[in-house]
């Protein structure tokens, strides 16, 4: 491998970018047309229970739903058709309603993009929270403790479906501050857009949150820090010099909404696309399925290629040029709250497990339905009249195995597809967008329903956050000029893997994966409840969510159980993994010169400040220039501000 090769031009062409969108958005269509096939079942069977919900039509009507949508002819014959109305703004018509598709599914589609910006402004706001304290005390230097990260990962773990109904009940309809159901206008848009931005701001927030120290450690902080610069305007560069590796997050957790809020939509009768496109997969409709799916494909190239450009523009002209500087993420101090939260949070859930497995899951008694919380039953019953601390303490195991599972292969598929870039670029784009409850559909119809076809349906579209997230964290490696020092000196692509590459993107991406575990069980329930995975009577946590939620305002305790496991369950590995995340990221080669920054404590009532900071003061009260050991902020930072006067060039 040489410098070159390495370097800050080794993205793939534009031309190879553009042709794994081309291929990815094909293979999915075909994918998509293929399925009434796949699945084994008539697609006219399907249609006409549909159209009039008969339950056993006579074959004389099954030959004429045939006949009527030339279903002999196979579906690459029905592919071309459609593929070939489209330049003529002709997407076919409805197998089902008989109506034209683009009509309805350009409705369906400025709905959910308008849903998808509210989530967005609410996203941006609680990330803004999330990280509130660290922006205030890095830019004053005051930063000496390693946050956790708890409060993130509490807002990250609630179920977007529950936080819905929750606010649906509670503020439309016992306050009555705002509709409760349907699409009227702005107001009808705020519910679902907090339902669905808290937890996707707690995932974008927690990842800045952990991400900003590193940025206020630079040199370039320090010096302007003791220049006198404005806490503000330090803070602003900080969050400019971050976000770019956290910006290709938003089109897995935000754009990815337009067609995978259907939950949401379902509870606020809201005309989504996400709705329309899973009614029209399991009614095995494909002109409305394919449109909307295109419509998908279209959606994430696009903002792929805005996020790329976005990026772009936050790093400057350090990115092309090889000169971005590393982000080293400092030694600070652990809380010694966090080994009591994580204390406390398995201590919980070995005493609902405990508890759990001593009891009966199945036991049906229809006399004690809804039950609250007693001695008798800790958790309440069910609609069934089943104990919850039993099936919680059953159901266990088998989620949190099954959820690991899934994290780690999508993690390992990530790491890899964001590797290799000529090969996901477009790839990664592509999947962003696409709702898990299809690609369930899709690969459920090759492998049957079961727990283990729903877990490889979800790995087929869960790896795509963190191959953007690895994507984006080597461009940024491979422009540091560490990264080209070392390949001036040999060094091998085996050494660069172990001391450069991992050790940038590792700890980032383990991070993201461990706020996303609740979003897995979570993705894991709703195929369970579409008879795709999971199937009654088994306990499983997300399903008893999804079964228990139609109960919330009559019986809140039967979803109280299993969402505050889920939460302990995301607390708990956020906790423990806080402090050797960042110590592997910390005592890496390349972060191993730079451990001793940050060591403050407190001794007699005031700060003990890094001895660089007082250095580079006394520098500034004598009116000299800063020595050659301080850097410059940032090269995507020059440009934008005069610097200090005394200020003796570059370094």
């Amino acid at each position: 491998m040489s410098a070159k090769s390495a370097g800050p031009d080794s993205r793939p062409p534009r031309w190879r970018a553009g042709a794994g969108r081309v291929v990815a958005g094909t293979a999915l269509l075909t994918a998509v047309a293929l399925l009434p096939w796949l699945s084994g079942t008539d697609p006219a069977l399907t249609v006409l229970r549909a159209r009039s919900a008969d339950a056993d039509p006579s074959p004389a009507q099954l030959a004429a739903v045939r006949e009527q949508l030339d279903l002999d002819e196979g579906p690459f014959a029905h592919l071309a058709q459609w593929l070939g109305g489209l330049p003529r703004g002709d997407a076919g018509t409805s197998w089902v309603s008989g109506e034209p598709v683009l009509p309805e599914v350009t409705t369906a589609f400025a709905v959910s993009l308008t849903l998808m910006l509210g989530a967005l402004v609410v996203t941006v706001a609680v990330a803004a929270l999330v990280c509130a304290r660290t922006l205030h005390l890095g830019s004053r230097r005051r930063l000496r403790q390693k946050r956790a990260g708890t409060g993130a990962a509490v807002l990250a773990a609630l179920p977007k479906f529950l936080l819905a109904s929750l606010l649906a009940t509670v503020c439309g309809v016992w306050l009555g501050w705002f509709p409760s159901s349907g699409w009227a206008g702005p107001m009808s848009m705020v519910l679902p857009a907090l339902a669905l931005g808290v937890p996707s701001g707690a995932v974008i927030g927690g990842l800045l949150d952990q991400s900003l120290p590193a940025a206020f450690q630079e040199p370039w902080a320090r010096t302007w820090h003791a220049y006198g610069f404005s806490p503000r305007h330090i803070a602003r560069h900080a969050l400019r010099r971050t976000l770019a590796g956290v910006l290709p997050q938003l089109l897995p957790t935000v754009v990815a909404l337009v067609g995978g809020a259907v939950a949401v939509e379902k509870i606020f009768n809201i005309p989504g696309l996400g709705r329309l496109a899973l009614d029209a997969a399991i009614a095995q409709d494909l002109p409305p399925l394919q449109t909307a799916t295109l419509v998908l494909v279209l959606l994430g190239a696009a903002a792929g290629l805005l996020i790329q450009a976005l990026r772009r523009v936050l790093l400057g002209p350090a990115l092309r040029d090889g000169a971005l500087p590393a982000l080293y993420p400092p030694a600070l101090a652990r809380r010694r709250s966090t080994r009591w939260v994580a204390g406390f949070c398995a201590l919980a859930l070995l005493t609902l497990v405990v508890a759990g497995l001593l009891r009966d899951p199945l036991q049906v008694d229809t006399a004690a339905r809804l039950l609250p919380p007693s001695a008798v039953h800790p958790l309440g019953t069910d609609s069934l009249g089943r104990d919850l601390l039993a099936r919680l303490g059953h159901g266990a195991l088998r989620t949190a195995g099954v959820a690991l599972a899934v994290t780690a292969v999508s993690v390992v598929l990530g790491l890899l597809l964001g590797m290799a870039t000529q090969v996901g670029a477009g790839l990664t784009e592509v999947v962003s967008t696409l709702p898990a409850v299809l690609a369930g559909l899709l690969t459920t119809a090759v492998t049957g329903p079961s727990v283990w076809g729903a877990a490889g349906a979800v790995c087929v579209v869960a790896w795509s956050p963190y191959a953007a997230q690895t994507a984006a964290l080597l461009e940024q490696e491979r422009a540091s000029g560490h990264l080209l020092a070392s390949l001036s000196f040999g060094a091998g692509p085996r050494y660069l893997l172990r001391h450069h590459y991992l050790p940038a993107v590792l700890p980032s991406v383990l991070r993201n994966a461990l706020l996303r575990l609740p979003t897995t069980v979570l993705v894991l329930a709703s195929l369970g409840f579409l008879g795709l995975g999971e199937q009654p009577p088994t306990p499983e946590w997300g399903r008893l969510l999804s079964e228990n939620q139609p109960y919330v305002e009559l019986a809140p305790w039967t979803v109280l159980g299993p969402a505050c496991a889920l939460v302990l369950l995301s607390v708990l590995a956020v906790a423990v993994s806080s402090g050797s995340v960042g110590v592997s990221g910390s005592a890496s080669g390349r972060g191993r010169s730079r451990r001793r920054t940050g060591r403050t404590g407190r001794s007699g009532g005031r700060d003990v400040r890094h001895e660089e900071d007082v250095r580079l003061e006394k520098v500034v009260a004598a009116g000299m220039s800063p020595p050659p050991g301080s850097a410059p902020p940032p090269p995507s930072c020059r440009f934008r501000r005069p610097w200090p006067r005394g200020w003796s060039g570059w370094t």
